[in-house]
């Protein structure tokens, strides 16, 4: 039996290539909803939109401090997995529910799978950080990404043989959710937008808006960036964004600020948009598999493969140097390859764990 935990939409959207296989083997498996960002009841709708069973379990943990959130977390999950004594639990990526899942299942001697294993950003000021390294080495099979992912993972002295690249289900989710956002209703005409004929911009990382300096920077560059290109700039907010723009009181003047978009939605602007400007890792792999040039809002990435095929780069957020990045990347060509695979993750580590349940196997690209 395969347990999948989860708690974040962004950790639904990845870990939806790995459920649709599940269900399309016709495994044995579940889903655990810890509601740590929202409850399964807020996100009953976000499971439906991306035709995914309802999770089996939900915790509703809701919000608190990384300890008190953490330790809800893994006291719910260790109830479930006493009860239900799945083979394997796997996780995804780098939140609280990463950290007291994996925790969780490796104190009762559970093997654990970390799906998008070996991200570094090398700032262990920022909590994702903390947590994903501590997934990494409690692990006992890591499915890193890229090449990139699994090196950082043999330089920090986990064994080889529990390493599989595979690719990122961000790829098979984008294509997968992507063909479902065209048969709902077209957002672009609703807002009066053509395609490529906008930027779309995210910022919601505490260090971002929860200083005046780095948000008014922000605030200052769109401003910059609209008065050169003359093109409409749209700003989904995110409540605390709006809340601390608010607080400092910052003019938010020409930008088309919206409320925050569901996930299908979204994913039809960010396809159509001229430009992604963002602080959010995951924007970043997906503007680069959609072929959207980006700019990150921030000093450093766990992304740097999106640097390195020139599809993305690291404008912080001063905002002279935004309007320069926003040049540089709309200078460029969109001719950029891919590297976050074919779009068989998920296929690949379902295969995997099927054909190595005992984890005695060679690390090894297996989507090669």
């Amino acid at each position: 039996m395969i347990a999948i935990i989860l708690g974040t939409r962004p950790e639904i959207i990845k870990m939806s290539p790995i459920i649709r296989e599940c269900e399309a083997r016709n495994l044995d498996y579940f889903i655990l909803h810890t509601g740590q960002h929202y409850s399964y009841e807020m996100d009953r709708a976000f499971f439906e939109d991306l035709e995914l069973p309802k999770p089996k379990y939900n915790l509703d943990v809701g919000s608190g401090t990384h300890a008190e959130q953490t330790g809800k977390i893994m006291t719910g999950i260790e109830r479930i997995l006493l009860e239900e004594k799945p083979e394997i639990v796997l996780v995804q990526g780098d939140t609280n529910t990463v950290l007291a899942g994996a925790l969780a299942a490796s104190k009762l001697h559970i093997k654990v799978g970390h799906v998008e294993a070996g991200l570094r950003s090398y700032d262990r000021r920022m909590p994702e950080e903390i947590n994903r390294i501590v997934a990494d080495h409690i692990s006992d099979v890591l499915f890193p990404p890229t090449e990139t992912a699994k090196k950082n993972l043999i330089e920090e002295g986990i064994p080889a043989e529990k390493i599989f690249v595979t690719g990122n289900t961000v790829v098979d989710a984008v294509e997968q959710n992507l063909a479902i956002a065209r048969r709902k209703d077209d957002l672009l005409q609703q807002l009066g937008l053509t395609s490529k004929g906008f930027f779309l911009v995210t910022a919601h990382r505490a260090e971002n808006v929860d200083t005046k300096q780095r948000l008014e920077g922000i605030l200052q560059g769109l401003e910059a960036i609209r008065d050169e290109f003359s093109l409409p700039i749209i700003f989904p907010m995110h409540p605390r964004t709006a809340k601390m723009a608010q607080a400092f009181g910052l003019s938010l003047d020409g930008i088309h600020v919206t409320e925050p978009l569901g996930y299908l939605d979204f994913l039809q602007l960010e396809a159509n948009a001229r430009l992604v400007l963002t602080d959010s890792g995951g924007l970043q792999e997906e503007s680069c598999i959609l072929g959207v040039p980006c700019v990150t809002l921030r000093d450093n990435t766990e992304r740097p493969e999106t640097v390195e095929v020139g599809a993305n780069v690291l404008a912080g957020t001063k905002p002279d140097v935004m309007l320069s990045c926003a040049r540089e990347m709309l200078a460029q060509g969109r001719s950029w390859v891919n590297p976050f695979g074919d779009g068989r993750a998920g296929e690949c580590i379902v295969q995997e764990i099927l054909r190595c349940s005992q984890f005695h196997c060679s690390s090894r690209n297996i989507c090669e």
